[in-house]
């Protein structure tokens, strides 16, 4: 490694925006530093010049503190910090299992924050820089898709803090909203959706079932004709390396329409809009349940009381 060349951090790495920011960085001639959680993909990073793959979980805070000190006997100090890592879930609220809520926080929450805590001290000897990726969906709810916005969400408060803790140390932290990004994730996230509907319970798949299928394939085709990852791994070079990066980055397909949507329309009509760009019914209480035993008869004595 060149003594001079700036290092960074790249979190996800394997694929999609982790795996583009990688090579824009790399592009740059920083030395990368990229993390992966499996072994194959560890030896595919090694042919990319200047960049020494990592395995690290988010997950396993065992692995994140092992790969931090393998980095801090290779660098004085750290340039940058790039959190990407994070996974998707589309579920309905009534049914989502507390093992699902815990892992999609786990990842993209507590896992990010875990994997910043251990760097900040390298980060802090070289001033450097954190980039958060989140998502444009943290400002607006999705039918389904409430642990995912949630979290990103979630996550998105954490870098405004932090950005606000760190600034007088020197230290700048740019959050990243990416819109519609066609990547690998989308399908493990909404390609497959019969299986996850087959787990859950017969009333909720008389419930949700055709509900949650259109929703994933609405949202599978409008990420599928998403930008490319590249174009987010511009945004984390611009904020990683401009002067005077921004505090935020709204990139990609329909993110700035997306969270100028969520500002500008009220609730009521918001909802509706987003009702039917996802081929959902607008009507309220259209769905008709049949009533059991025990309500029918009450519905039908309820008129009788004076």
């Amino acid at each position: 490694m060149q003594s001079n060349a700036k290092s960074v951090v790249i979190t996800g790495a394997s694929s999609g925006i982790g795996h583009a920011s990688v090579l824009r960085m790399s592009e740059a001639g920083w030395h990368v530093f990229a993390s992966v959680r499996k072994a194959l993909d560890q030896e595919r990073l090694r042919t990319i010049p200047r960049v020494v793959p990592i395995l690290m979980d988010v997950e396993d805070r065992a692995s994140i503190t092992a790969a931090a000190e393998r980095i801090a006997s290779e660098v004085h100090g750290l340039d940058g910090l790039v959190n990407v890592a994070g996974i998707g879930m589309l579920r309905p609220i009534e049914y989502a299992s507390e093992e699902d809520i815990r892992q999609i926080f786990d990842i993209n929450l507590f896992g990010q924050i875990a994997v910043t805590q251990v760097f900040l001290p390298l980060l802090r000897k070289n001033r450097g820089r954190i980039v958060n990726i989140t998502s444009v969906g943290a400002h607006i709810a999705i039918p389904f898709g409430a642990l995912l916005n949630a979290s990103k969400s979630a996550f998105g408060i954490i870098s405004d803090n932090l950005r606000l803790e760190l600034r007088s140390f020197g230290i700048r932290v740019s959050t990243i909203e990416p819109g519609a990004i066609a990547t690998p994730a989308v399908h493990k996230t909404l390609g497959n959706m019969d299986s996850m509907i087959e787990s859950l319970p017969a009333e909720a798949r008389a419930r949700y079932g055709e509900m949650l299928k259109q929703v994933a394939q609405r949202g599978y085709e409008r990420e599928m004709n998403g930008s490319n990852p590249g174009v987010v791994a511009v945004a984390v070079r611009h904020a990683l390396t401009a002067a005077r990066p921004r505090i935020r980055y709204r990139v990609g397909k329909d993110a700035k329409l997306i969270a100028t949507l969520a500002k500008v329309l009220p609730d009521s009509l918001l909802d509706v809009v987003r009702l039917k760009a996802l081929g959902l019914p607008t009507a309220f209480g259209n769905m008709q349940e049949e009533m059991r035993p025990t309500q029918r008869s009450q519905k039908q004595i309820e008129p009788l009381r004076g």
